[in-house]
């Protein structure tokens, strides 16, 4: 019997790579699917954004904020204001961190569904997909609603928002928001118990809490790995202290964690966008 190969393999991933946007490239060597070694190099992306804002007002850099991150448009615009905002010592009124904070609520919802669509898609699971895409398509249509844009709004702004909310606004939102807790436990009925899923990522990307604070990681793999830090409870903006909602953790670190973490981020969204 001829003896089975047992050499690794040397993949190039990018820069071109689609799932990186131009912007990584990794030599990868490759054990079947262990990744054995990585070599990065970073640096193929920079727009530019920062030196272009030095030749704008401050109400013209919204749009640019914005493309920063196409996939959460409105959480960039909102960081970028509530810093300008804090500059001139300006205050809104409740109606507009109202609106603010459940706009934002809503990004996140949009953001996290490409995250579970393609997570999903690229283990395996295509249909899940067009499932999240599907969801995705009503909240843009809420963008459509308010801004007249789907992807880039730019209905925050110096000083409030671009307009009053427009008629049909909130039979749109109480509808996605009635409709979307059962689209999730469908969704967690297609991965959560699944054993190809969970074979793919139980185990997989494990990063210890004392390595993402050394790396500086935030957001949903440092919940993952046991932290609780959430700027909305830890430094409240928009009068998050007033909102009940709680902030997801795991303690395994590896890529199921991150997606468990994930998904309840998700529920809690809901619950602040209907208080909101």
């Amino acid at each position: 019997m001829a003896e089975l190969r047992t050499e690794t393999m040397t993949v190039n991933m990018g820069p071109q790579h689609p799932s990186t946007h131009g912007v990584l490239r990794l030599v990868l060597e490759l054990s079947g699917e262990e990744v054995v070694n990585a070599d990065t190099t970073m640096g193929f992306l920079h727009t530019g954004i920062e030196k272009t804002a030095e030749q704008k007002k401050w109400q013209q850099v919204v749009p640019l904020v914005e493309r920063m991150d196409y996939l959460g448009a409105q959480s960039n615009s909102l960081a970028y204001l509530l810093a300008v905002e804090k500059l001139l010592g300006l205050k809104m009124p409740k109606r507009v961190d109202d609106i603010r904070v459940l706009l934002a609520e809503l990004q996140r919802l949009a953001s996290h569904l490409i995250w579970l669509g393609t997570h999903a898609m690229e283990i395996g699971a295509v249909s899940m997909l067009f499932y999240a895409v599907r969801e995705r398509e009503l909240l843009l249509n809420i963008n459509e609603l308010i801004a007249g844009f789907r992807f880039f709004p730019s209905y925050f702004r110096v000083g409030g928002l671009r307009e009053d909310l427009p008629r049909g606004f909130h039979d749109a939102v109480n509808a996605f928001l009635d409709r979307f807790p059962g689209k999730l436990d469908e969704f967690e009925r297609l991965l959560t118990k699944n054993d190809i899923f969970r074979r793919r990522t139980e185990g997989v990307g494990a990063i210890t809490l004392d390595d993402a604070f050394q790396w500086g990681l935030v957001g949903p793999i440092l919940r993952a790995g046991g932290s609780d830090y959430d700027v909305r409870k830890y430094f409240p903006y928009l009068g998050y202290e007033t909102y009940t909602f709680t902030v997801p953790t795991a303690t395994e670190g590896d890529v199921y964690a991150r997606y468990r973490v994930r998904v309840a981020e998700m529920r809690e969204s809901v619950k602040i966008a209907k208080q909101a």
